[in-house]
């Protein structure tokens, strides 16, 4: 896919090209301000991290590290370090890299499923989906808003600039959101459309209590981390909990979790963000 080519569906915006053993090749949407969108440039890497993995083996958490801005007007490249494989555990580095510089590093966990005991946080109550309005039109007029709306459907259950009520843990919000296109039966890829998800208003989460006006600041991610506990399917209903536990010296720290609709708590994630109100 061109970079300029509205995308149809998350299979597109994940999708890379092999050009040799252990190097892929992708392209990515404008985020704001007009950069590479951090979530399609972590999900890329998770696509080339795992496809070096056999299938049997399921990503269980990614840690990722933004290092420079990266521009929609060229490739990305994702070189992959076959770390260790393990008789449990499989592990892999990825370098996203443009102009032969590294833009994205992130280190990816595969394990294969055990039986065990479980326990959970329970999930939050919250209206359904289908009384609620959709956050992102695909006719807005933003391009990032645009490519949101085709590939995803997400309904807030607050308001978007005031959030939830403050209950002791910062700012507060919540997203309902699936793929708007039934994904095929392959776990990776569920795991990366969620990767791409996770990084869309989870910093801006931290920025809620010190707007001015219905306006966010501009949020540059600086690492971001998701563990995948359960079985999923993105391209079903699930609850996007975010909260803000703190903001300063113009970073914000973001924690959210996804549940199903049954109540299932399917993945958590963690991000910091560079939010400047001011210009240095």
């Amino acid at each position: 896919m061109r970079c300029d080519d509205a995308a149809t569906s998350l299979t597109d915006l994940i999708d890379l090209e092999q050009v040799e053993e252990n190097l892929y090749r992708g392209t990515c949407h404008p985020a704001a301000p007009l950069r590479a969108f951090g979530g399609q440039v972590a999900a890329q890497a998770l696509i080339a991290a795992g496809s070096t993995v056999p299938e049997d083996r399921l990503v269980h958490s990614l840690h990722g590290y933004f290092i420079r801005a990266g521009q929609t007007d060229r490739p990305i490249v994702y070189e992959v370090d076959r770390t260790r494989d393990g008789g449990s555990f499989t592990t892999r580095r990825v370098a996203a890299i443009q102009d032969g510089l590294v833009i994205f590093s992130m280190s990816a966990s595969f394990h294969r499923p055990e039986r065990s005991p479980e326990h959970q946080a329970e999930m939050p109550e919250a209206p359904g989906p289908e009384a609620l309005s959709e956050v992102w039109d695909p006719e807005s007029g933003s391009e990032q808003y645009s490519v949101f709306g085709n590939v995803l459907q997400s309904r807030c259950t607050a308001d978007l600039y005031q959030g939830l009520p403050d209950i002791g843990h910062g700012p507060r919000q919540q997203l309902w959101v699936r793929a708007r296109e039934v994904l095929p039966d392959v776990p990776l890829l569920h795991a990366c459309a969620l990767t791409y998800i996770s990084d869309i208003r989870l910093a801006l989460t931290a920025s809620q209590p010190h707007l001015e006006g219905q306006k966010f600041p501009p949020v540059v991610s600086l690492d971001h981390a998701v563990w995948f506990h359960r079985p999923f399917r993105a391209d079903e209903w699930l609850l996007f909990t975010m909260d803000s536990p703190s903001y300063a010296s113009s970073r914000g720290l973001a924690r959210g979790q996804f549940f199903s609709r049954d109540g299932r708590l399917v993945a958590s994630v963690v991000q910091e963000g560079l939010i400047r109100k001011h210009a240095r």
